[in-house]
């Protein structure tokens, strides 16, 4: 009996010990993980959607909160000292599970200043070319909301991969969400 409960007390113990280490790992390496995520995952979609900001949009960014209590990476975009568009990545479900879009918007017609596609599981040489420059090149100009041609709007679906397509019209729709609810606030805070 003695024996059981010195086994359960160093099992114990050891479990703790490794739970605070592996919890302080995480808080150490947060902010190296956040900065590696907007170089390499978002960096490239923002800079693609922002091919001609005359600022750093990365560099610019601010987190705002929603109603519903999440936080949100909004980056914008400035020509001549003026603010013309922001954008904000946003996910929906795609074939594989979530797919991360960047969308940016032009601040003053409220169109769609592009997106871009920063992570997904989707199947490849299928669903993947939902990140192809022939899908991506529809989307720079249009009102929103947009839709699939298939749901009566003038977005062509890349064949054989319309869970794919309505992914990311998905996270097209929650970014127009997120954005309509924020730009009073975005137009104040980069005035």
């Amino acid at each position: 009996m003695k024996s059981i409960v010195q086994m359960i007390l160093v099992l114990s113990l050891l479990c703790g010990t490794a739970g605070f280490c592996l919890s302080y790992l995480k808080m150490t390496t947060a902010a190296r993980i956040e900065s590696q995520a907007l170089t390499f995952v978002q960096g490239p979609a923002i800079l693609d959607v922002f091919r001609d900001a005359d600022n750093s949009p990365i560099d610019d960014r601010r987190v705002f909160t929603l109603k519903d209590g999440r936080t949100v990476n909004v980056f914008p975009s400035f020509k001549k000292g003026e603010l013309v568009g922001v954008a904000l990545e946003q996910f929906g479900s795609g074939y594989g599970g979530d797919l991360g879009v960047v969308v940016g918007f032009n601040v003053q017609n409220d169109t769609l200043a592009g997106i871009g596609v920063t992570s997904m599981k989707e199947t490849a040489g299928v669903g993947t070319r939902v990140k192809e420059p022939a899908f991506l090149r529809q989307f720079p100009g249009k009102a929103v909301p947009v839709k699939l041609r298939s749901d009566g709007g003038d977005i062509d679906a890349v064949s054989g991969a319309t869970v794919s397509s309505k992914g990311v019209m998905g996270a097209i729709d929650n970014a127009v969400a997120v954005y309509q609810e924020l730009k009073p606030l975005l137009l104040e805070t980069w005035k």
